[in-house]
């Protein structure tokens, strides 16, 4: 498991290696090495992000327990704290979503969907940088899951 150190390495190498105004264009190659950069760039920051706030959290957690003298504002407390934690752990598996992501980056498969293996998109990259699937392959997949819970 990379260290925190580590992760703001990579961190650093990404944003020095995407100028400050980029944005990638369909003008260019598809998923060229600036593109790459800057996928990396988005996904480290967006995983920076959420250990920051996850580091915040937990900062909180650790400040001392609820203590409202009156239970309706305790619960209204431990209310907030539960969807703090539940917002938590969906950015825990996150986490696993863009360490996924980099992987594919470094292994020549970012951009591609897993299914079909057509182009992802730009635009829905920018908009998902997990995204693993195509728009249609995702509504096929999503049509497909719904068939079956339905059943």
């Amino acid at each position: 498991m990379p260290t925190a150190s580590t992760e703001l390495e990579k961190l650093a190498q990404a944003k020095a290696a995407v100028e400050p105004d980029y944005v990638p264009s369909a003008d260019e190659e598809y998923m060229s090495a600036q593109q790459l950069d800057y996928f990396r760039m988005l996904l480290l920051e967006w995983k920076r992000t959420i250990h920051n706030a996850s580091d915040h959290t937990l900062q909180l957690l650790q400040d001392g327990p609820i203590r409202e003298p009156d239970l309706n504002d305790r619960a209204s407390s431990e209310t907030d704290w539960g969807i703090e934690l539940r917002t938590r752990d969906r950015q825990r598996k996150l986490i696993s979503k863009i360490d996924s992501a980099l992987r594919r980056i470094d292994e020549g498969e970012y951009g591609y969907c897993e299914v079909t293996g057509e182009q992802i998109g730009l635009m829905r990259l920018i908009a998902r940088p997990v995204a693993t699937m195509t728009v249609e392959a995702q509504e096929a997949h999503e049509r497909r899951e719904k068939i079956s819970r339905d059943d």
